[in-house]
């Protein structure tokens, strides 16, 4: 599976101040961190960067780089940013994202196209969010005609059907799974990527670990490509890298129906258990799910 480190975020304490003060050492520091760690590329998300974008993106593109040949992920909804940052990267970037918002496709497709780039297509149409599955479908199926139309292969999208949090609508989460599970059917030669960590928005600090892993797995079984997931956290790389077939055949059996007895897990396994069940909704969640 490709990892992209999601670590170099301009709302992060640490590297939005350094971004502020120009200072490349907290982002360098970073960017090491998350290489030997194992991503496969670096996400650099600058925000709106509505004020000299420009200049910014193409800064932290070359404090990077002055560190790390990994690949970049470049992620900013300004259009004079991200071509700055596209310019200056050595390797084959990958545009963060193009949605179907007639906007963001009239600013997006150009470059990706410019710059040879591979872009995350995110499945959020005119209307806004998808509500369920099959309207993500449409959205995959209606993007993927408008990309092509305008010279760029399937090859070159990441579907994203975005993940939303487990505390707000449940939903939605087993949506982009089910959505996922119907992927290779629709769009055989696109590949796809999940923001892993947003199904574990508004959880506390200490929960989210055993979210984003397990939805990880859950997600890996309809064949996920590539995930953007926090770099720092090694049970989870682990699982992406295959080193934990045991996990992830036990949370697949329990995404089966298979209820197994808890007294025969070790704590670890239970706590899977459990948070694939809050997962797929057969438990509700509550900040002591893994208590209960």
């Amino acid at each position: 599976m490709v990892l992209i480190g999601e670590n170099i975020n301009i709302m992060s304490r640490t590297i939005g101040a350094a971004v502020a003060a120009r200072d490349p050492a907290p982002i360098q520091e970073m960017a090491k961190a998350e290489a030997d760690a194992g991503m496969d590329y670096l996400d650099i998300n600058i925000g709106p960067a509505r004020k000299a974008g420009d200049e910014l993106m193409a800064w932290v593109v070359n404090a990077v780089q002055q560190v790390t040949d990994k690949p970049l992920s470049l992620d900013t909804t300004s259009p004079v940013a991200m071509e700055a940052g596209l310019k200056a990267c050595k390797a084959r970037p990958l545009v963060n994202s193009v949605s179907l918002q007639p906007e963001r496709l009239r600013q997006g497709l150009p470059l990706v196209k410019k710059y040879h780039a591979s872009m995350i297509g995110l499945l959020w149409g005119t209307e806004g969010m998808p509500r369920d599955a099959n309207e993500r479908c449409l959205l995959a199926v209606d993007l993927i005609y408008q990309v092509n139309q305008f010279g760029i292969s399937s090859e070159d999208i990441w579907i994203d059907p975005i993940a939303t949090p487990v505390s707000g609508e449940i939903n939605q989460v087993k949506a982009c799974l089910e959505f996922m599970s119907m992927l290779k059917d629709i769009a055989p030669d696109c590949k796809s990527t999940v923001g892993l960590s947003n199904v574990s928005n508004g959880t506390p600090a200490h929960l989210r670990p055993y979210l984003n892993r397990t939805y990880l797995i859950m997600l890996m079984r309809y064949g996920l490509h590539s995930a953007i997931v926090n770099a720092l956290d090694p049970e989870l790389i682990r699982i992406a890298r295959g080193k934990m077939p045991e996990i992830v055949s036990l949370v697949h059996r329990v995404m089966d129906g298979d209820m197994p007895d808890l007294s025969s897990l070790s704590q670890k396994e239970i706590e899977y258990v459990k948070t694939v069940r809050v997962l797929t909704g057969e438990t509700l969640y509550s900040h002591s799910w893994l208590e209960i």
